[in-house]
This record gives C-alpha cells, sequence and structure tokens, in this order.
C-alpha cells in the first residue's frame, strides 16, 4: 500500500523559509540580465541620439518593452522556483512530521508500527534504519516480557519454602520484577495514573 500526504505545507516554517531564501537568492542573481540589459540600450540610446535622432523613440520604447519582458519572464521563474521549493521542502519536511509522530506514539506506550515514507521523499533510507531498531526493540521487548512471565510465577512457587527473612528479599525482587513487567504491558499514561492512585492511598 502506498503511503500519500495530501497536505503540502506540513511545516510552514520550515518550508516557507527554504522556499523564500531560494526565491530571494534567485530573485536577487537574476536581477543581473535586466540591468545588463539595461546598460546597453542605455548605450545604443546615446549613440542613436548621436547618429540618427529620428530612432531615438523607436530605440527607447524597445527598450522598456524588453526590459518589461525579462522582469516578467524573471517573475515568472522566481514564482517557479518557490513553488518547486515548497515541494521539496514537504519531501524533507513530511518525513520528519511522520518520524516525530511515530517517536510520540511509542512514547504514549501505544504499540510500535512501521515508519513509512512516500515513495520520492527524501531519506526513505533512514526509515528503512528505523524500522530495523523498532523490530528488534518490539522483538527484545517481547522477549524480555516471556521470560518474565515464566520466573515471576517460579519464584512465587518457592517463596513458601523459605525462611522469613530471604522472603522478605524474595517478594521485594518479585515485586520489582512485577513493576519491570507493567512497563512493558501498560502505556506511560496508565502507569503514572497507577502510581497517583497509591501516592494518594499512601
Amino acid at each position: 500500500m502506498t503511503y500519500k500526504r495530501s497536505i503540502y505545507l506540513i511545516n510552514p516554517k520550515f518550508q516557507l523559509r527554504l522556499a523564500l531564501f531560494v526565491s530571494s537568492l534567485v530573485m536577487i542573481l537574476g536581477l543581473v540580465y535586466p540591468l545588463t540589459i539595461y546598460e546597453l540600450f542605455s548605450s545604443l540610446v546615446t549613440q542613436t541620439k548621436m547618429n540618427d535622432p529620428l530612432a531615438l523613440t523607436s530605440v527607447h520604447e524597445g527598450k522598456i518593452s524588453l526590459i518589461l519582458s525579462l522582469i516578467g519572464y524573471h517573475a515568472a521563474f522566481v514564482l517557479a522556483v518557490f513553488i518547486v521549493c515548497i515541494i521539496q521542502g514537504h519531501r524533507i519536511a513530511g518525513p520528519m512530521f511522520n518520524l516525530k509522530r511515530a517517536l510520540a506514539e511509542i512514547c504514549k506506550g501505544n504499540p510500535i508500527k512501521k515508519i513509512q515514507f512516500r515513495k520520492n521523499d527524501h531519506f526513505v533510507d533512514v526509515a528503512d534504519d528505523l524500522n530495523t531498531v523498532f523490530n528488534y526493540i518490539q522483538n527484545s521487548r517481547e522477549k524480555d516480557l516471556s521470560l518474565l512471565n515464566e520466573v515471576i510465577p517460579d519464584l512465587k512457587s518457592i517463596f513458601n519454602t523459605l525462611s522469613n527473612d530471604k522472603q522478605t528479599i524474595l517478594s521485594d525482587a518479585i515485586n520489582k520484577l512485577s513493576t519491570i513487567k507493567n512497563r512493558f504491558e501498560q502505556p506511560p499514561q496508565e502507569q503514572e495514573q497507577e502510581q497517583e492512585q497509591k501516592n494518594k492511598q499512601e
């Protein structure tokens, strides 16, 4: 299933800043051409004034027409660069947004899901690496939880066979292991609520 993203300004601050920076740079550098043409026509006007005063009007009109055309083309080019930058910025900001959302879900204790970037997004290889890491974490968590589910009942089964002082030590160990187990089984928010209830009872 192909992952699609319909909102192009997914991180407006970054995308607009990138687009404005590149467009401004292109606009400033592109002014070289109209200014060069203006200087050439100024020289031509000076020569025409001396050699053929009657043609001065047509040369002047041609200068204005060409300058306006160059400015129009330049403005269209800058606008095109701006739009391209928005699109390219979307291919950078989109993956970062997706990654932040996935990390936020993990912090909430929700199941780790596969991160998907669009085909034309940048950093697609980063998504693959992160998915490998997340799979390792998820598998390690499941293995640790399985071991805890085996160890805790075994410890409880030998509890009554020990002396009182050893029962105290073992009880403390079982409680700590149960706490670790709960971290795997309960989202952080539920753990915080449970801890608050315990504190109120105390």
